[in-house]
């Protein structure tokens, strides 16, 4: 295997996506249950439950990879909450750490028992990615999870979630499953299709990444860096808000196959965000349109950024929330404490799609998932999953991925491209009336951007002082051209802003030795 990943990466073509050769191939073989062990269990939880005046009749077994679940048929008038009741007494009874009831089976009269297997599979993450079910997933937000009770692969559509909420105390396989969940997209996406932020309070779980491609900026650590991260975001989808309005789109798939569609016709449609106040030089054309990324924005310890950054936060994750999706930005939210401070009624009501591991109590499940249930899970791995539009959870158990597994993945995504970081994601923005937010002068003193001469020598050559010409220029994002402006307006290089938004440049060219 060695040898195949050095020989993977030697050539390696700009824009590949990584090989499953870099990742470990895991064969496990885990002795099940035997036809007469299931059978001889399945008459210990009928007389087990007849101990307690409770008549059932098992009519089913589905052994699978952690747990095997036995379908029961309750006799007439017995009630499923007496079943319930009985949870720990049946794992007593049966000799096992603990036994989860399923009330209601989709698409069946019966009640669930699951009972822990003695010996636990461990689900292989590469054989995940080679299940046809991944294979065929188009997106390129497709996530593998796992499996689920019966073995089969579990994979789901981040943009249909469209956000997700993910809890579990430590130890219970969170980031791990975080680890599977962001190894997925790079090994479906490229960073022409996804872009990603990732906010690490634990400054240990998602360093790892690192310089791949796909990054905006570097992995946040800092907790008021993060909260700007947001704001950018926040202010991006409001930007793609009104350039799909412009253009007439609902979404970010219909913006982009209409870009695309456009370029390959041999007409690209201009910007129409570009301001013609701005005078061209030679040889420059009007900015045309290009196809938006995806943007995941990944937070790995919700609690800490709450707690440091507190209310203004809350209300950052709401608005992606509730508008982001339409524009292609989704978000995985991950805490360790699911309790009601952390997890607010407005995050809650805006993140639809939750994903729990243990938790240690009734109440933390009931806080995550809105029921019982994630308290009586195994631990490592195994989790609830509630996608959006159901209220009724799947157990599945999560995909192990090692450290030098990722290791792997990220040395071989940094040699298909270099990092290409936006500077403005992390400067400190400031809300303006309408409610979009625009780059603080007190975060961002321009005066010291490195660039800042440069782009005065610029206006004052070329006599333009535009925003969009200092962009182009200089390849610099909005926000940061324009404080920089701003603070030539301040130095009197620049006049203010006229009506039409245009603007005299003052200062004399430079005199050229």
């Amino acid at each position: 295997t060695k040898k195949l990943q050095t020989d993977l990466f030697k050539d390696v073509e700009p824009g590949a996506l990584p090989d499953t050769e870099l990742l470990d191939l895991r064969v496990i073989k885990v002795r099940g249950y035997s036809a007469d062990e299931l059978e001889d269990m399945s008459r210990l939880v009928e007389q087990s439950l007849q101990d307690f005046n409770v008549i059932v009749e098992v009519t089913g077994v589905l052994p699978g990879p952690v747990i095997t679940r036995f379908e029961m048929q309750p006799a007439a008038g017995v009630k499923v909450s007496r079943v319930s009741g009985l949870a720990k007494d049946l794992a007593r009874s049966l000799s096992v750490t603990s036994v989860r009831i399923v009330e209601v089976i989709a698409g069946k009269s019966v009640i669930g028992l699951e009972i822990p297997n003695q010996e636990r599979e461990m689900v292989s993450f590469r054989k995940g990615l080679e299940s046809s079910k991944f294979i065929k997933a188009k997106s390129p937000l497709s996530l593998f999870l796992g499996k689920d009770i019966a073995g089969a692969p579990v994979v789901t559509d981040l943009a249909k979630m469209p956000h997700l909420l993910v809890a579990g105390t430590t130890g219970s396989g969170k980031s791990v499953a975080i680890n599977t969940m962001i190894m997925s997209m790079l090994y479906k996406a490229t960073p022409d299709q996804v872009r990603m932020i990732m906010i690490d309070p634990k400054m240990l779980e998602l360093s790892v990444y690192e310089g791949i491609p796909h990054l905006l900026t570097p992995v946040v650590t800092d907790m008021k860096d993060a909260a700007n991260a947001l704001r950018w975001a926040v202010a991006e989808m409001e930007r793609r808000y009104k350039l799909m309005s412009k253009v007439g789109v609902r979404n970010l798939a219909g913006f982009n196959k209409l870009v695309t569609d456009a370029a390959n016709n041999g007409e690209p449609i201009k910007d129409p965000m570009y301001s013609y106040e701005t005078e061209l030089a030679e040889g420059e054309s009007i900015p045309t349109l290009e196809s938006l990324p995806n943007i995941v924005i990944v937070i790995d310890e919700l609690a800490d950024m709450m707690m440091i950054v507190g209310k203004k936060v809350e209300e950052l994750i709401a608005r992606l929330a509730q508008k982001a999706r339409a524009a292609g930005i989704h978000l995985i939210l991950a805490t360790q404490r699911p309790s009601v401070d952390v997890l607010t009624g407005l995050i809650k009501a805006n993140v639809p799609s939750r994903l729990s591991f243990q938790v240690s109590s009734r109440i933390d499940s009931r806080t995550v998932l809105d029921q019982g249930g994630a308290e009586y899970l195994l631990g490592n791995g195994d989790m609830l999953f509630m996608p959006s539009g159901t209220n009724i959870p799947m157990r599945a158990h999560g995909a192990f991925v090692d450290d030098h597994e990722v290791h792997h993945v990220v040395e071989f995504l940094k040699k298909t491209a270099p990092t290409n970081y936006l500077d403005e994601i992390t400067h400190e923005y400031s809300e303006s009336g309408d409610g979009s937010f625009v780059a603080g002068q007190e975060a961002v003193d321009s005066e010291m951007d490195d660039l800042y001469d440069q782009a005065v020598a610029f206006v004052t050559e070329s006599r333009k002082a535009s925003i969009s010409s200092v962009q182009r220029r200089f390849k610099v994002g909005y926000n940061r051209a324009a404080s920089m402006i701003e603070a030539m307006e301040m130095a009197g290089v620049v006049s203010p802003a006229e009506g039409s938004g245009s603007r005299q440049v003052l200062a004399p060219a430079p005199v050229k030795d």
